[in-house]
């Protein structure tokens, strides 16, 4: 499918903002390759107990649907609304200004009117009024209603697979109308049918039996660690010596399986396990993986409220099972939305774990008296800022840095200043993209929600376009030639995007800067960074 993408200025010239010539409803919805993913395998959905497991196709007329279809979302969509107060709220009081209009990533690269997060709600709520409001009973289309039939069913799946629960459009919505949710619970409904994604279905039932999403066993996740150890070895001179599934160890951490298995990534991985090793030489911190919880990603957050908390639930389980005081988080997205915003509610207090306090600066996680679990930025930038790192950013000056605020911790958690602040701490060039492109108004990579495919190529090309065209104005003014960020979907998308619309950007994580830049006791001189390339100054002597 990728092959057959086309250019970025022919993708460009499609655009077309005018307003269809036809209503809403009366524009059929085509399902087009190219721009959705491939249907669930029907093993992952009966791995996780969810219903009707089956081989369809979403070209085919006929996607297989139980005969009492129609029933069960109706029936679904009551005890949602029954369940979620919030639904009921969002279906009721939007007023149709358009604020949220032109917000969304992927109506500005697609132009299509169902992808303007008002519109792509009226596909639920247009069937709400129609069975649960008086108006609609009464009044029907007048009063914005339709009844629900295969083609509407159709038309859900195709367009609420095309939003990434990013909320950018509900920072500019008066009413504080939370899109994710409706579109969370829209899946959800898809999902009593078996309509899912294998992108979503497969790793989540990975997750369920192995622990992490690619359904790496114990030993194969282990395995992975060690080769970064070898390479770091032969980059420093010190051999690192993570510890796994130590009881009693100070802090159990965890991070998406996406740092240990895929570049670049795997470098952000590689920042980790030098940061612990230094903690533990300078400070004697005992810092512990799981090859059980071997997975900080939530693709459970993609497919419904109950499989979040069950993903959820495992990272708790190994904590208690382990006896540490609290939980260290790498750098993920969706994996500290659920813990800011869910977690309370699904599965804790975690009152087994104590009150996370850095034993190094003595700085007490108040944000985090609940979840007993500190993102590693958090717990970075507090070293950086209380002197406890030895750090050398000229290692860093090959590198003309902005940042990226990654959807669910800047939006989910309100995470803006602390990795801005490691990364002028390791980095002497950074550069801000345009105000209205970051912090609680950025945008999307275009990829999240379990959209991150090959088969939908050319979605996500349209959908990460406006974050790609603030780092094209920053790499036209200032010479940006790295692009980073705290999430490891962003990592795994990210790449693709600039490869496309900007292929002199490359991708990095941020403990991936604080690695190269680190001072580790009793190294060697360092001659090259975690990617093995020449540090600056170092060019002559790495040809040697």
């Amino acid at each position: 499918m990728a092959d057959e993408l086309l250019k970025p200025d022919e993708l460009i010239s499609r655009l077309d903002y005018k307003t269809p010539k036809t209503g809403w409803m009366d524009t059929p919805a085509v399902i087009r390759k190219g721009m959705y993913c491939y249907s669930a395998n029907p093993k992952s959905v009966e791995y996780v107990g969810m219903p009707h497991a089956r081989k369809w196709n979403p070209i085919d007329d006929d996607w297989l649907l139980p005969e009492n279809w129609k029933e069960i979302v109706l029936k679904g969509l009551k005890d949602r609304l029954d369940k979620f107060r919030s639904l009921k709220i969002f279906m009721d009081i939007c007023v149709r200004c358009g604020a949220c209009a032109d917000k969304c990533h992927f109506f500005l690269g697609s132009g299509d009117p169902k992808n303007m997060p008002v519109l792509r709600a009226e596909l639920l709520r247009s069937v709400y009024r129609n069975d649960f409001t008086k108006a609609g009973k009464i009044l029907g289309k007048l009063a914005g209603a339709r009844e629900l039939t295969v083609a509407v069913l159709k038309e859900w799946w195709y367009y609420f697979f095309q939003c990434t629960q990013c909320r950018r459009c509900s920072v500019f919505c008066p009413y504080g109308i939370d899109t994710a949710e409706i579109t969370l619970l829209t899946r959800e409904l898809l999902n009593e049918l078996g309509l899912n994604i294998d992108w979503i279905a497969t790793p989540v039932a990975n997750c369920y039996r192995t622990g992490n999403h690619l359904g790496i066993q114990p030993h194969a996740f282990k395995d992975m660690l060690d080769f970064f150890v070898d390479d770091l070895e032969e980059i420093t001179g010190l051999r690192m010596e993570p510890n796994y599934n130590q009881k009693g160890a100070d802090i159990l951490f965890i991070t998406p399986s996406g740092d240990v298995f895929a570049d670049p990534g795997t470098y952000t991985c590689m920042g980790y396990l030098m940061l612990f090793h230094y903690l533990k030489v300078e400070y004697g911190l005992n810092v512990t993986w799981s090859t059980y919880a071997s997975e900080g990603g939530n693709f459970g957050s993609f497919t419904s409220h109950e499989m979040m908390k069950r993903l959820n639930s495992k990272m708790y389980a190994e904590a208690k099972r382990l006896g540490v005081k609290w939980i260290l988080g790498g750098e993920c997205g969706h994996m500290w939305r659920v813990i800011n915003q869910y977690m309370d509610t699904m599965n804790g207090p975690a009152d087994f774990l104590e009150v996370p306090v850095s034993p190094i600066t003595g700085t007490v996680f108040e944000n985090a008296k609940s979840t007993k679990m500190v993102h590693i930025s958090e717990f970075t930038a507090d070293l950086i800022k209380h002197g406890k790192l030895n750090l050398d950013p000229s290692r860093n000056d090959n590198i003309r840095a902005t940042y990226h605020d990654s959807c669910n911790p800047s939006r989910g958690m309100g995470m803006f200043e602390e990795p801005r602040y490691i990364i002028k701490s390791v980095c002497n060039n950074f550069f801000e993209m345009p105000a209205n492109t970051i912090r609680e108004k950025t945008f999307c990579c275009g990829s999240g929600s379990g959209l991150n495919a090959g088969e939908n190529m050319e979605l996500r090309m349209i959908g990460g376009f406006p974050r790609a065209n603030a780092v094209r104005h920053v790499h036209e003014k200032y010479g940006v030639n790295m692009l980073s960020c705290i999430c490891a979907v962003d990592r795994a998308a990210l790449p693709a995007l600039m490869d496309y619309w900007v292929p002199q950007v490359k991708v990095t994580g941020v403990t991936e800067l604080v690695g190269n830049a680190l001072i580790l006791p009793g190294e060697t001189p360092r001659t090259t960074d975690l990617r093995g390339e020449p540090l600056p100054g170092m060019e002559d002597e790495d040809a040697e």
